[in-house]
This record gives C-alpha cells, sequence and structure tokens, in this order.
C-alpha cells in the first residue's frame, strides 16, 4: 500500500520559505518552524523527500539525486506562488539547501542550515562508519544499518517519549534504522554540494548544536571559512546542551525567533540592494 505524502504547507505570504528534513526524517519535523514562519507572513512548503515516509527499504532504494528532485521540484512551485523564496534545510536536508542555493541563484534568496551534515561524525554514528569513505558502491555500503539513536537527539524524557510514539506510529520524524544504502547517497551529496560552495552567493545563517549526534561542530566552521556569500558568510549562532532534533523541539521558540530576524533582515537588505 502506498504510503500518503506527507507533505505540509502552511501560511499565505508572498514571501516563501522552503523547509526541506532530515535523512530518514519527514516534514513533522519541520512543522512548528513553519507554523511560526507562516504566523509572521511567510508562505511555507515543507515537501517529503523521494524514498521517506514510509519503509527503510525504500530509502535505500533511492537516490541523492532523487532527494534533490524532491526539493527542486518543491523550490520551483514555490517560487512560481511566491515574489522571494528562502531555503532552510535540517541536517541533509542542509546539504541539499546548499545545492539549491548554487544551481537556482536566482530563485533562492538566501540560506539558512540547521545542523548542516557534510560528514557523518557525530557522538552517535557508529563506528563503522569511518569504513564508508572506502566503500565504492551502494550494495556493499547495503551491508550496514545505521540504528537512529535511542534518544531519538532529544534531552528532554517528555518530549523524547512523544517523538518515539510518533514515529512507531509512522507519523514521526525518523526512521528507526538507517540503510548503508542511503548512508553512501549522503557521502556523494555532500561531496557534490562541498563541489558547489564556490557558486553560493546568497546570505547565510548556520545554527549548529555544540553537541550533536549526527554531525560534529567542525561541518558548520567549514561551512563558515569555505563559503562566499555576499552577506554574513556564515554567520553562526551555537546553541548548546541539545542534540540535532532537539535544536528544532526543546528551543524551537529561539530557532524560528532566530531565523524569523534573519530573514526579515536578508529580506530587506536584498530589497534595497
Amino acid at each position: 500500500m502506498t504510503q500518503q505524502d506527507q507533505s505540509y504547507r502552511s501560511g499565505n505570504g508572498r514571501s516563501g520559505v522552503l523547509l526541506i528534513h532530515s535523512l530518514s526524517g519527514s516534514p513533522t519535523e519541520m512543522r512548528f518552524i513553519a507554523n511560526g514562519l507562516a504566523r509572521e507572513g511567510y508562505k511555507v512548503l515543507c515537501p517529503e523527500l523521494a524514498g521517506h515516509g514510509s519503509r527503510s527499504a525504500d530509502l535505500g532504494t533511492t537516490t541523492w539525486q532523487d532527494w534533490y528532485k524532491s526539493a527542486e521540484a518543491a523550490l520551483l512551485e514555490l517560487h512560481d506562488e511566491c515574489d522571494t523564496v528562502v531555503v532552510a534545510g535540517l541536517s541533509t536536508g542542509a546539504v541539499l539547501s546548499l545545492l539549491l542555493g548554487a544551481n537556482h541563484p536566482g530563485k533562492v534568496a538566501g540560506l539558512a542550515l540547521y545542523s548542516p551534515t557534510l560528514w557523518l561524525n557525530g557522538r552517535s554514528i557508529p563506528w563503522y562508519a569511518r569504513l564508508f569513505p572506502i566503500i565504492p558502491t551502494k550494495p556493499i555500503a547495503d551491508i550496514f544499518r545505521f540504528p537512529t539513536p535511542k534518544d531519538c537527539g532529544i534531552k528532554d524524557a517528555r518530549l523524547r517519549e512523544f517523538i518515539k510514539k510518533a514515529t512507531a506510529t509512522g507519523n514521526g520524524p525518523c526512521h528507526v534504522v538507517i540503510p548503508g544504502a542511503a548512508v553512501i547517497e549522503h557521502r556523494w551529496v555532500a561531496q557534490a554540494a562541498r563541489a558547489a560552495l564556490p557558486k553560493v552567493t546568497q546570505p547565510v545563517l548556520i545554527l549548529h548544536p555544540r553537541d550533536d549526534n549526527f554531525a560534529a561542530l567542525n561541518n558548520a566552521t567549514y561551512l563558515q571559512e569555505n563559503l562566499k556569500s555576499r552577506l554574513w558568510s556564515g554567520g553562526a549562532m551555537w546553541l548548546a546542551a541539545f542534540f540535532v532534533a532537539g535544536m528544532l523541539y526543546t528551543f524551537r521558540s529561539a530557532v524560528a525567533e532566530r531565523l524569523r530576524w534573519w530573514l526579515t533582515a536578508s529580506l530587506a537588505v536584498l530589497l534595497l540592494s
């Protein structure tokens, strides 16, 4: 049975925000940010990436190009409806956001990167992930499995149980296990994004935890050093004592407020430039 697409829309403004979820995630994990932006007058679209929202096996059969096409189609759709579009992504969604910015400079006005994951090197990544740089093919990679952390990346116990229940019913933000085939696709999309960094000229905001399950802090500092954006080239806010999913749930108000401030300021600069 085909599972219903969980893509999420909110708001009716002429300024649009495209929110891209993480690897093995779903639009659910972006919903609070989406609703907060909609209340501020933005039109928000959270697309479900190809292969997500169903079984882990389905995720393993897709490629990073499939994920990118899902995000790109949503960008084109939102651009047709809005005067200006900013793209924001979580983890692998942030990597896809960089590619959209590089490939569509005329359609993407700015980028917001939540826990950008160029390398899977956070504290909960299994030791065998270190082998992946030398694994040449997807079938070999798919021998491995990457369990989702038992804490779901959230320190708050009550909130963690809520997310676990949502995941168990199929409406949560993540698969229980990420297939190795998807992890090697992540490696390839990250390589493509790093190669595209010189083409990213939009304003960029980076938000990254100090202690992240999936991506160490050097993912963010690498972008700070290598992005050549013409406004706030890697201006970052470091939020401590929470994990990647916790950034959007436990600290969701602070993240939403920071993003709203940045959107307002960057769009004003773009209008005056």
